[in-house]
């Protein structure tokens, strides 16, 4: 029997912040310099003695930052994913505050921040409907399902077009049919095709479905995981606290509902602390109440079910 070739294990790091209002992304240099690419190395065998301690290692190094919240996110595997080799990725998911994203912050592979909704202009709905959607998208979706009431199906509930609901957290379900229809370089360069649409910043290999997959699964935890205190201060406004929570979802909101959710919920507690750097008036300080995670099984600040 002939064996195949070797499978390598490489390991990918989405490391998410937020910063002014922005969701951030590290990034490092790619090996053609072309685009973007996420911090990324293969798995010493001999020298790593787990996944995670193999990633923090590979981002100390090319990063130079010292990662704190991390969990697994996804592995991929499709054959054809690297046109170099057979290979394995296991991704995970960073969160790290916003004095760990400094605007000058760089490593050995020129690691930068970049923002996030340069790659999903159409996931951002806080300002306004994303013209994308309706100048490109929509009429290519349309094209696209036509009479297949499949298709029709999937448009319907991951656009939330034809009477349905924008589902904020079906990312990268958007991601995936935008590449089917050939709406993202990363089609035409995978498929040696001739490059038409490009919507949003593309990234090398499949590393944009992976920040996808990494979006999608950070505003699904924000309903029942208090995971975006991972990225505040020690001590914040509610506003800020809101704000954060805002960038992560893309979309508004409704600001006395949000803090009511927040106060009842016992997910903060009061510092006695004063914020005067506000623009305004000054601005009492909060801090995450640890004990809700003995008290509550989901103790999250909750997402809106749909953009306006």
């Amino acid at each position: 029997m002939t064996r195949g070739r070797p499978v390598k294990v490489r390991l990918n790091a989405v490391i998410l912040a937020v910063r002014d209002e922005r969701p951030l992304l590290l990034t490092v240099a790619a090996g053609d310099g072309a685009v973007d690419a996420l911090p990324a190395g293969v798995l010493d065998a001999d020298g790593d003695r787990t996944l995670e301690l193999a990633l923090r290692r590979l981002v100390r190094e090319q990063a130079g930052l010292e990662l704190g919240y991390v969990e697994q996110l996804y592995t991929f595997g499709d054959r054809g994913r690297d046109p170099r080799e057979r290979v394995l990725s296991v991704a995970y998911l960073a969160l790290v505050g916003e004095g760990c994203a400094a605007p000058a912050a760089a490593g050995a592979r020129g690691a930068a921040w970049r923002d996030g909704y340069a790659l999903f202009p159409w996931e951002d709905w806080r300002e306004a409907r994303p013209a994308a959607l309706d100048r490109v998208i929509g009429p290519a979706l349309r094209d696209w399902a036509s009479s297949v009431a499949e298709r029709q199906e999937r448009v319907a509930i991951n656009f939330g077009l034809g009477g349905s609901r924008w589902d904020p957290t079906r990312v990268l379900e958007r991601y995936e049919l935008l590449y089917e229809l050939g709406l993202v370089a990363e089609r035409a360069r995978d498929r040696q095709e001739r490059s038409g649409t490009a919507l949003g910043q593309a990234m090398a290999l499949d590393h944009r479905r992976m920040v996808a997959t990494a979006l999608g699964r950070i505003r699904g935890k924000l309903s029942y995981r208090p995971v975006v205190f991972e990225l505040l201060p020690e001590a914040f406004t509610l506003s800020r606290l809101q704000r954060v929570v805002e960038a992560l979802a893309g979309m508004r909101l409704h600001t006395p509902n949000f803090r009511r959710l927040i106060e009842r919920g016992g997910l903060v507690e009061r510092t006695g602390a004063m914020a005067t750097h506000t623009g305004g008036r000054p601005a009492e300080l909060y801090g995450f109440r640890r004990e809700v995670l003995r008290e509550r099984p989901a103790p999250g600040v909750g997402l809106p079910r749909s953009a306006p």
